[in-house]
């Protein structure tokens, strides 16, 4: 049953919520008025508390109903949010935040008379400090990790007055203005969370451009305009939309369905299922849907590639790839543009240029990077002592189904230049358990980004950040790479700290560790009638500047008298 009961005209639709749980409206006020946007979450919203915003589901929920000191733009630049302005002493130790005063909390029975109170600097000091109390295991923790710990433990973080707060770090880290965009830095009002417990996480109290209504999970989430947000567009105040609603569709080829038969107001995800239904092979909109959708694409900081183990400390690294020689071999026998041409109708970027995705602040178009040129495999291959592949034992490469037909691609690309190449398929669980203990000595992974610097990508390589310690599932070990990486965490000049990045990726490009793939790219699809839709290289679902479109004609729909708690008003 759908979520609401809706006619829809010119485009726009007008919904009938009836009365809605825990309002303090009349169940017999006309709500026809409401314009709502709808789309599919086919994985599991676990938590609306933004210290739980560890995926993308979390992420794209919780970023409608909170906000963070500073935000980021389309194109990744730090700008304001409820930080007004803001200033880094000349050591890179100190952040002073000067705060906004027309930001509120949600309306909430904790507070006064129920109306939200005003943001003041002790609500920060009092978030962050949440968000690495050990008692909640939260998994953003490692965020406030270049804070100062004060002697009793907490962070040295201070609020001299109600308008400013102050972070002060152990040592300068240039990225920290874009760890502090992050959903897990969210302001959350201590009375709230006090009142709730655990419970907060489905009773959250933000100060976003929409406020929690109603959530029955896995079947439909709920969020509303919030009136009092403080952000606008020229003399309009954000949000545009009315409502939010958010099913949870699992299987991607039924959400798929439901968004051509107009029940959903985007398509956020394009599925094998049904991705030559929708696009052409070059990657364009099939012609029977082009007068009803349009298609919104952009970077995606996403890099997938395949892994591979250095060292021996497992007994799992395959001899043969001891040899940089063969390793580069490998890069450089397969077409990723024919790759990303055939099996993902040109949805990504060919990964030519190293390990930074296009779309990264500090990404370098490196011209010596991993091109197709099979000629050029196969005399690395014969310097390596492997004419022809001759001599050279099978490479088995450990994949999940997801990624099956990529990886069955570059196992006939090699064979051509004399590389075989056998495929294990596995659990995803399996694989990520064989990469975090160093077992898996030829892998499939990817790696998305936490916040806009490539430091985030670099990391992977350097040699403290060994599994399971880090994310150097590759277990890379090199000095000079080492220097560039603790040089570059010191420098606050981004000239000179993006150059040390472009050094560091001309090294893993030399050595070859890994085999980049494609740099993946985001792709939405949404109906002519919604405008306004923003999206940038971390895949952020931005709703406040959305917009749909009105018609010249309105249902009158006139809400009737029901059960003001039954579940039926929301299609359950």
């Amino acid at each position: 049953m759908p979520f609401f009961m809706s006619l829809r005209f010119n485009g726009i639709l007008f919904v009938f919520l009836g009365f809605l749980m825990f309002s303090c409206k009349s169940p017999f006020e006309d709500l026809s008025h409401l314009i709502v946007f709808r789309y599919n979450e086919d994985g599991n919203i676990t938590s609306l508390d933004p210290i739980y915003a560890r995926n993308q589901a979390n992420i794209w929920a919780t970023s409608q109903i909170f906000n963070s000191l500073v935000q980021l733009d389309t194109l990744l630049n730090v700008k304001p949010a409820i930080a007004s302005n803001w200033e880094i002493s000349h050591d890179g130790l100190l952040y002073t935040f000067y705060l906004r005063n027309d930001v509120f909390f949600h309306d909430d029975r904790v507070f006064t008379d129920g109306i939200g109170r005003r943001v003041v600097g002790e609500d920060f000091v009092y978030s962050l400090n949440r968000l690495v109390d050990p008692n909640l295991n939260s998994p953003g923790t490692w965020v406030m990790n270049p804070v100062e710990r004060l002697p009793n433990g907490s962070l040295a973080v201070f609020a001299p007055s109600d308008s400013v707060f102050q972070i002060r770090l152990s040592e300068p880290f240039p990225p920290m203005l874009g760890l502090l965009c992050m959903q897990y830095c969210s302001v959350v009002p201590r009375e709230a969370v006090e009142e709730y417990g655990q419970e907060f996480r489905s009773r959250p109290v933000g100060t976003g451009p929409f406020h929690f209504q109603y959530w029955k999970e896995g079947v439909k989430l709920v969020l509303l305009k919030n009136h009092k947000y403080f952000e606008f567009d020229g003399e309009d105040r954000l949000p545009y939309l009315d409502a939010i609603s958010i099913s949870f569709i699992i299987d991607r080829q039924t959400a798929f369905l439901e968004f051509v038969k107009g029940n959903l107001d985007i398509l956020t995800r394009i599925d094998a299922s049904y991705k030559d239904e929708l696009l052409t092979p070059s990657g364009e909109m099939q012609k029977k849907y082009k007068d009803r959708f349009y298609k919104l694409t952009g970077s995606f900081l996403n890099t997938e590639y395949l892994g591979i183990l250095m060292n021996d400390e497992s007994g799992r690294q395959i001899p043969a790839m001891k040899q940089a020689k063969v390793r580069r071999a490998i890069n450089h026998g397969f077409d990723r543009a024919r790759m990303l041409q055939y099996l993902r109708n040109n949805i990504g970027t060919p990964a030519h240029a190293g390990f930074v995705p296009v779309g990264m602040p500090g990404f370098y178009e490196n011209t010596g990077g991993f091109w197709y040129d099979p000629d050029k495999a196969r005399r690395l291959l014969e310097e390596a002592g492997f004419e022809g592949g001759a001599g050279l034992p099978p490479i088995e490469l450990a994949t999940t189904s997801q990624y099956l037909d990529i990886s069955q691609y570059i196992q006939h690309e090699l064979a051509r230049i004399g590389i075989r190449m056998q495929i294990n398929v596995m659990p995803p669980a399996t694989l990520r358990e064989l990469m975090a203990k160093g077992e898996a000595g030829f892998f499939r992974g990817s790696w998305i980004a936490d916040y806009p610097d490539a430091e985030n990508y670099l990391a992977l390589f350097y040699s403290p950040n060994h599994t399971p310690a880090g994310p150097n599932y590759t277990r890379f070990t090199h000095t000079g790479f080492d220097r560039l990486y603790e040089k570059s965490r010191l420098e606050v000049n981004d000239s000179i700290r993006y150059r040390y990045y472009h050094q560091m990726d001309s090294i893993i490009i030399a050595e070859a560790p890994v085999v980049p793939l494609y740099y993946d790219q985001s792709m939405r699809f949404l109906p002519h009638y919604v405008k306004g839709m923003q999206t940038n290289p971390l895949n952020h679902m931005l709703l406040k500047r959305v917009r749909m479109e009105k018609g010249d004609r309105r249902p009158k729909l006139r809400a009737t008298a029901r059960n003001p708690y039954s579940d039926k008003r929301f299609g359950n």
